[in-house]
């Protein structure tokens, strides 16, 4: 198992358009990934689950990640998170 917690910058928080593009590159993993927030866990490959969390700016989160690939999974997700959100 492999995770790591990040803070959102984002002014929109964690938002529809890029939250999408995100669950399309989690699925690519064949790990469980998920993010928690605020004692709520939802699927990364799940857009509805996660939009569901609520998370806004300055909001930290951790994301977990456990299979085969789970650290190409965190790598890429950490990345994609600091790019985007």
């Amino acid at each position: 198992m492999k995770q790591f917690t990040y803070t959102v910058k984002a002014a929109d928080g964690l938002h529809a358009r890029p939250a999408g593009i995100l669950v399309k590159e989690a699925a690519k993993f064949s790990s469980d990934i998920t993010m928690s927030f605020n004692g709520k866990e939802a699927s990364v490959k799940k857009l509805f689950a996660l939009m569901k969390l609520g998370v806004k700016q300055g909001d930290t989160v951790t994301i977990t990640a456990n299979g085969a690939d789970e650290s190409d999974a965190v790598k890429m997700i950490e990345t994609f998170m600091g790019e985007h959100f």
